[in-house]
């Protein structure tokens, strides 16, 4: 009971602390599905360019409309400073791949699930 109590503690505190860690993580794994669908990585190396990812909300696709085309756009001004832009092709793989991946991790928490039988490894008992 005592040992479970403070992993509990341990856990939260780590959870609270690791928000930032976290948000980092995930932009990391949505930069990788954006560039395994087709979304060009474009870095804020000029003036220009140094703009996009101040003016664009970070770490969120933004749907733009340039010369009658559909432009979606995932500024990065943390760790790559850069933007990824790609077209309807680009984003409907992303999107096709942001699946894939939400059913495979439901199939491992899944699996999980039966292997522990419904009550958890031994350490939350």
């Amino acid at each position: 009971m005592y040992a479970r109590a403070v992993l509990m503690g341990v856990v939260t505190l780590v959870a609270l602390s690791g928000c930032a860690t976290f948000r980092g993580l995930a932009a990391g794994e949505t930069e990788q599905l954006l560039s395994a669908a087709g979304f060009q990585s474009r870095p804020a190396d000029t003036d220009e360019r140094l703009q996009d990812p101040t003016t664009l909300p970070p770490f969120k696709i933004v749907t733009r409309n340039t010369d009658g085309n559909i432009v979606y756009t995932y500024a990065d001004p943390k760790t790559c400073k850069c933007v990824y832009v790609g077209g309807s092709k680009e984003y409907s793989a992303y999107q096709r791949l942001v699946t894939e991946r939400q059913i495979a991790q439901q199939r491992i928490w899944t699996d999980e699930e039966l292997r522990w039988g419904g009550w958890g490894p031994w350490y939350w008992r």
